[in-house]
């Protein structure tokens, strides 16, 4: 039996595709031509734009031609650009570019990106340090977004996958996992003690290992202060001044009764396992209703708390 198709113009009309992120503020483009590959377009005035997710599921990330405005040319060239190729992340992923060189023209760098979504989204840049331009959406990003990154002259995809969130409520000494709005898994956890409780505000998920060495000389306490040195087994990072979640069979008695870290999330060895399975990059962690102050100082990892 023969099947009616819709034209590329229909499908992404119905899809309300919407062109996003274009620097420095986002703004709306245009599409023009048919369906394209996922390489880089190439043609002067023309980049890229993403296909809905779900008009051909389970394969990578498609794109058409866009409009493009002319784009700036600066010194520093792209070093890399994250998430990687139709890599699928969290909805807390911010899109992370890094330079070979420290960048002196802010403005231009951030111009000579440009990011656009399906479903459209709008969002803000801005800077870690003088050679990684950041982006994320105001909110987080809606799930099944499909994302396209032009950098460095080049096109980079990636999609978001469920919104899977966890929220560490100190009051309860629990951690809830939902994905899609849905809870899936409560957990008995224990936050950092009073001398180092854990900051409240928003974390997401980063580098993982199922051992990770832990030392805390390296923040300034030692062993014979009442430090560690260790290893623990299923560490997802949160932040980069080394707030894991992760394995802590010692705690198991504390866990979901007191606070007893020296600020990392400690939960079971079935549950931190469970955890490290599924839950990936990006994915949000909560921390609320405890003494620490807010996560606001940013450390590579707080970017949704400011």
């Amino acid at each position: 039996m023969h099947r009616r198709t819709r034209s590329t113009a229909a499908a992404l009309a119905a899809a309300g595709l919407v062109v996003v992120g274009l620097s420095p503020a986002a703004s709306a483009q245009s599409l023009a031509g048919g369906f394209g590959s996922s390489g880089s377009a190439g043609a002067v005035g023309m980049e890229t734009a993403p296909l809905p997710t779900f008009l051909l599921p389970g394969l990578p990330v498609l794109t058409v031609p866009a409009l493009a405005p002319q784009r700036p040319s600066i010194e520093a060239q792209v070093a890399s650009v994250y998430p990687t190729r139709d890599e699928t992340v969290g909805v807390a992923q911010p899109v992370m570019i890094t330079f070979d060189r420290p960048v002196a023209d802010r403005a231009a760098a951030e111009a000579a990106v440009g990011i656009r979504t399906t479903p459209g989204v709008e969002g803000k840049f801005y800077w870690v340090g003088d050679t990684e331009l950041r982006w994320r959406p105001h909110e987080f990003w809606p799930a099944a977004t499909a994302v396209t990154v032009w950098a460095g002259g080049a096109e980079h995809t990636f999609r978001t996958g469920d919104a899977v969130v966890s929220t560490y409520d100190d009051n309860t000494h629990e951690v809830t996992v939902t994905r899609n709005g849905v809870v899936e898994r409560v957990m008995k956890a224990s936050a950092g003690r009073d001398a180092y409780p854990t900051h409240n505000g928003i974390y997401y998920n980063g580098w993982r290992a199922r051992e990770v060495h832990m030392d805390s000389a390296t923040w300034g306490l030692a062993q014979d202060a009442g430090g560690y040195d260790t290893v623990v087994n299923d560490g997802v990072r949160l932040s980069y001044d080394g707030i894991f979640i992760h394995s802590a069979p010692w705690s198991v008695a504390d866990q979901g009764v007191r606070n007893v870290s020296h600020g990392c999330i400690n939960i079971s060895p079935e549950d931190a396992a469970w955890y490290y399975e599924n839950t990936g990059n990006g994915d949000p962690f909560i921390v609320t209703g405890g003494p620490g102050k807010q996560f606001g100082a940013f450390d590579g990892q707080g970017d949704w708390n400011y």
